[in-house]
């Protein structure tokens, strides 16, 4: 895979490092695409959207925040400020553990539903047309042939 004018290359001097090099340059376009288009139509961030889907899909709607945290890839003070604006926003509440009393939950409303399944057709459109976008790179065409499979 060609990196060239995609993103200036690390020289750790590994045969992977251009390999990894594109899937960092890819994903940092994609995840901007995916966040731009989430913000302006829907109002939420790109990590308020993936929290909102994990716990759409979680049992009873809830997950604990370490949970959560380790779901989308966000550290505990991050997934606790995420939290705070999903709380403050209405879209989820927090709920003490029955067995355990210091542990904390975040459970998602009605409201947080009804912006998860408003916003997730905007989120797959996105996806796919930068992905598309990507594909008609040759710098990430093959990238993105291999990860469609």
């Amino acid at each position: 895979m060609s990196v060239g004018s995609a993103g200036s290359q690390v020289d750790t001097g590994t045969a992977d490092a251009p390999l990894w090099d594109g899937v960092v340059t890819l994903h940092a376009r994609v995840e901007h695409q995916l966040a731009k288009a989430m913000q302006r139509r829907h109002g939420v961030g790109l990590s308020e959207f993936r929290a909102l889907c994990r716990l759409s899909r979680a049992e009873d709607g809830e997950l604990r925040m370490q949970e959560l945290a380790d779901l989308i890839g966000l550290n505990q003070s991050s997934v606790s400020r995420l939290v705070a604006r999903l709380e403050a926003a209405g879209l989820t509440r927090r709920a003490m553990c029955p067995k355990d009393r210091r542990g904390v939950y975040t459970v998602i409303t009605e409201e947080g539903r009804a912006v998860q399944r408003r916003a997730a057709p905007t989120y797959g459109e996105t996806l796919t047309e930068a992905l598309d976008e990507a594909a008609a790179d040759p710098a990430f065409a093959a990238l993105v042939a291999t990860l469609r499979g």
